[in-house]
Parts: C-alpha cells; structure tokens; sequence
C-alpha cells in the first residue's frame, strides 16, 4: 500500500483581487511574447494596441494578484528593455 502526499499551499498574506495593468512598450508586436512571458501569472483579460507609425504600443491585462504580488510585477515589466512604463489602472 502506497502513501499520498499532498503540499498544501501556504496561506497567502493578503487576498487575490483583479487587477488592470497597463504596459507601455517600444518594438512592435515582436515584444508581446516576452511582455506575456514576464506576467508569470494567469492573465483573464488581455488587449495589445500596435499602430504602425505609433513609437509606443499599449498592452493592458486583468491578473489576479494579492496586494504583496503587484509592486514585484510591475518591477518585473519594468525592467525588460522594451518596457517605457507599466503601472496599475
């Protein structure tokens, strides 16, 4: 007879809330891989604007974040070199 184990999670510290991101990035639709990519989380919602002869396209995202998630994803964007902002909104 075998033995099951289960990992139970650990508690969150603060509840899972949808929040809205937007990103504002340079490159063209090449960057939407690597912009998705760098969520590492599920996206329930998401909207990339691209216009050809417009420097900055827009990608705007509905994730499920507890409060203590948000800064270090935001960072996270931020921090890719295509990436002129990201924020909440």
């Amino acid at each position: 007879m075998s033995l099951t184990t289960f990992q139970v999670p650990a508690p969150r510290s603060s509840p899972m809330v949808r929040r809205r991101i937007a990103t504002y990035f340079v490159g063209g639709v090449e960057q939407i891989p690597g912009l998705v990519d760098a969520l590492g989380c599920l996206v329930h919602e998401l909207s990339v604007d691209v216009r050809d002869g417009v420097r900055e396209s827009t990608m705007t995202c509905a994730v499920l974040l507890g409060e203590d998630e948000v800064e270090p994803l935001l960072d996270r964007l931020r921090s890719l070199p295509s990436v002129v902002s990201s924020e909440l909104t």
